[in-house]
């Protein structure tokens, strides 16, 4: 199945965070979107992996994601090994992704940093001709991404662009309440509270938007890094087609 975008990421729930309304828009305008989640957060402090694969495939019904799969690494035990890279390998080279989204260089949650490192080398390794891989038996073509994006998680970074969401974030605040084990949690549920689990945290990711939105000139924004270099152009539509209020 081959997709035009593919999101990575170290837990379930993350691409919902950082990039979901970015995924919606592109939905909506014919790409065909997809997520890898590397771990099933089975460490987190709330829910069970089994409730957040439910979670997050609702997610992706929401996001209109054409397929998500979850690679089963272990949560807090993302080490850049050969078997990992080449988990992230082999789906990579299923999808054959023209762009990827991925964790940021460094965060909060060391899962996120790891997770970056641990997919820029296998999005790398994956053009090897010689690094073989098979899917179902069938032997895999090497395969890499042209264009690599890192999503901002907790800790900001100076983005390389912003993309405007006005139209995708009410799909994005959805997609993030169908982890409900883990999101805008009651007061009243007597479960263990954490750093995200409350209303005040999702109340930011909003906060956020607005102000990513508001540098370029929109409503609401989501910030990128772009991997490996200046950003190739060919022409400049994209900014002809493009009228910031500013």
């Amino acid at each position: 199945m081959k997709l035009d975008i593919l999101a990575l990421a170290a837990h379930p729930d993350d691409t919902e965070l950082c990039c979901s309304g970015t995924l919606a828009s592109l939905v909506k305008k014919g790409y065909k979107v997809g997520v890898v989640d590397l771990t099933q957060g089975e460490m987190g402090t709330r829910g069970t992996p089994e409730l957040r694969m439910q979670e997050s495939q609702n997610a992706a019904k929401i996001i209109g994601l054409q397929n998500r799969e979850n690679l089963k690494l272990p949560d807090c035990g993302l080490e850049n090994t050969p078997e990992h890279r080449e988990a992230i390998i082999t789906a990579v080279r299923k999808y054959r992704p023209d762009i990827c989204f991925i964790s940021a260089p460094d965060d909060r949650h060391p899962d996120h940093g790891n997770a970056s490192r641990l997919i820029v080398d296998a999005l790398y390794y994956g053009g090897l001709r010689k690094l073989k891989t098979a899917d179902e038996g069938e032997s895999q073509q090497p395969w890499r991404p042209y264009h690599i994006l890192h999503y901002m998680q907790d800790r900001p970074f100076v983005p390389t662009f912003v993309y405007d969401i006005s139209d995708t974030i009410e799909t994005k605040e959805k997609a993030i309440l169908a982890f409900s084990s883990q999101f805008n949690v009651p007061e009243s549920d007597d479960g263990p509270k954490t750093y995200i689990s409350g209303k005040k945290f999702f109340r930011t990711i909003e906060s956020r938007a607005r102000h990513y939105g508001h540098l370029i000139g929109v409503e609401f924004g989501e910030p990128f890094l772009y991997h490996g270099g200046p950003v190739p152009l060919h022409d400049l539509k994209f900014l002809m087609n493009s009228k910031p209020m500013r």
